[in-house]
């Protein structure tokens, strides 16, 4: 049976407005040091709030001329979608974790703290919950609006014991938007506008398999929904994604992949596999099978010792690859020219940048990173 998708996520964009913002001045104006008014008042040492305020102050608003925002206020937000703030906690630990994988990261990369003055964003708001969509079945992760501002959802849920879920949720969401507001500022090459024509469907990506769309050379469900989307993921997931994840993609894109209306061999059978399994059906094994799940026995393969509904061993049949796309070719193609933009446009060797938001992704100490806060008197 197919599998139940009614909150596909969403792990990224709707980019609001249009491209860019545009502000005009008389001659003789000056620009300050910051867009944001002076504070009515001086922070309250006595306030809950004051240790992470202070250091929201001193790391994002000074250096970077960014508010990061947490205390919710719904005037900011789309009042279409139910949200709930996000707790102090959560945002605290969303806060040092965003200085350090995303802001520190660039940093590393290009020397210096000016590349994220210029163009980073310059709100960042975090919200508790996800904005769901029930007309679509999916949730929105985040939100770059027109180059200013960021808006990262789902803080409450996120597990910071569980990394594969922060990178998925968080830092994967993070490096998407500013991806976004970087091909805002300089246009997307158009070798990649034209790669994946004909390929994309943005009204029912979100019941696409990941399969088949690794096999026509997309890193993910969403970005096979339009071609913006599709180049912000292919930038976030390959500085974000570990090597094993990005090796499992690649061969997924290597093979074959068929539907019950596309193969001669369907029973009953309506999800997809590296394989397709005659006479099974979703209680009798996971949706995906990987190599090591399969046993060779003479001629035939089986699912290892897993038998369909009539109590025999599940067969496996290979499936040929019938959609016309080499789909790893077309995954590495994307990524060499995200690689050339990040390089010509930018002066950033988008490898280096991987290698460093790898490291830093499996090597932090969050207790060390809270202490930032914490420890402020």
């Amino acid at each position: 049976m197919k599998r139940n998708r009614f909150f596909h996520i969403l792990a990224a964009i709707a980019l609001m407005a249009g491209i860019g913002l545009t502000a005009a001045s008389c001659s003789e104006d000056k620009l300050g040091e910051t867009i944001f008014p002076e504070p009515k008042s001086e922070l309250d040492p006595n306030s809950y709030s004051y240790q992470l305020d202070k250091w929201l102050k001193t790391n994002f608003l000074d250096v970077y001329n960014l508010d990061y925002q947490y205390k919710m206020e719904d005037v900011g937000t789309n009042m279409n979608y139910n949200l709930v703030p996000a707790s102090y906690s959560q945002s605290l630990d969303v806060a040092v974790l965003t200085k350090y994988l995303w802001f520190d990261a660039y940093k590393e990369v290009t020397g210096s703290e000016e590349f994220l003055k210029t163009y980073g964003p310059r709100i960042i708001m975090l919200i508790g919950s996800p904005a769901y969509n029930p007309t679509s079945g999916t949730m929105i992760l985040g939100l770059a609006e027109g180059g200013i501002k960021v808006s990262i959802f789902r803080v409450n849920e996120m597990n910071t014991e569980d990394f594969a879920s922060l990178n998925e949720y968080m830092f994967k969401t993070m490096h998407h938007e500013f991806s976004h507001i970087l091909h805002q500022t300089k246009t997307i090459p158009r070798e990649f506008q034209l790669i994946s024509l004909g390929h994309y469907d943005s009204s029912n990506w979100q019941d696409r398999d990941e399969g088949v769309v690794a096999s026509l050379g997309f890193i993910s469900t969403y970005g096979s929904s339009e071609m913006r989307e599709d180049f912000a993921e292919i930038i976030a997931n390959y500085i974000t994604k570990t090597q094993e994840d990005w090796d499992h993609w690649m061969d997924m894109a290597s093979r074959g992949w068929a539907t019950d209306a596309e193969d001669e061999l369907a029973d009953d059978v309506t999800y997809y596999c590296y394989y397709y399994y005659k006479n099974n059906d979703a209680s009798n094994g996971p949706t995906y099978c990987k190599e090591n799940q399969v046993v060779h026995e003479g001629n035939n393969k089986y699912f290892g010792n897993s038998k369909d509904s009539s109590g025999n061993r599940i067969i496996v049949y290979d499936v040929e690859d019938t959609d016309g796309v080499d789909g790893v070719a077309v995954l590495n193609q994307k990524v060499q020219i995200a690689r050339t933009w990040f390089a010509e446009e930018w002066g950033i060797d988008l490898d280096k940048l991987r290698q460093i938001v790898q490291y830093r992704q499996l090597n932090f100490n969050l207790e060390e990173l809270r202490k930032q806060v914490t420890d402020i008197k």
